[in-house]
């Protein structure tokens, strides 16, 4: 699958972050990748992507980081306008009910629990586009 596709990750561990870049990496997605290791970096770099007329078209969010929880940055993505129609995939450690619904309650497209497959992230990103 090769495509122009501007992918947000946001992820604090790097190990988990390399991983998922070398998937994306791996099915050519590579491109446009927006790397933030915190909730407020994605902040910020959603506000620089939207002042640039750039957003991107998929937003990869592990749930437990460092400052603002994945939750949280959920919740905000989706109250702002500018951002509430991007996908957002919930990739994260955490396969708690609560979790899982709670995200899906505020509008996560899909939710994978760490460790995931090349298979499942592709299917995942696939089934949204």
């Amino acid at each position: 699958m090769e495509s122009e596709i501007k992918i947000m990750l946001v992820e604090d561990n790097i190990e988990d972050a390399t991983f998922t870049e070398r998937v994306l990496r791996f099915n050519k997605l590579h491109r446009d990748l927006v790397l933030a290791a915190s909730g407020q970096e994605a902040l910020e770099a959603l506000e620089k992507c939207d002042r640039e007329s750039n957003p991107p078209n998929l937003i990869l969010l592990d749930i437990n980081l460092p400052d603002i929880s994945g939750i949280d940055l959920l919740k905000q993505i989706k109250k702002d306008a500018r951002f509430s129609k991007i996908p957002v995939v919930i990739l994260t450690g955490s396969n708690e009910d609560e979790d899982i619904q709670k995200s899906y309650d505020l509008g996560a497209g899909s939710y994978l629990v760490k460790p995931i497959s090349n298979n499942a992230l592709m299917q995942v990103i696939e089934r949204l586009f």
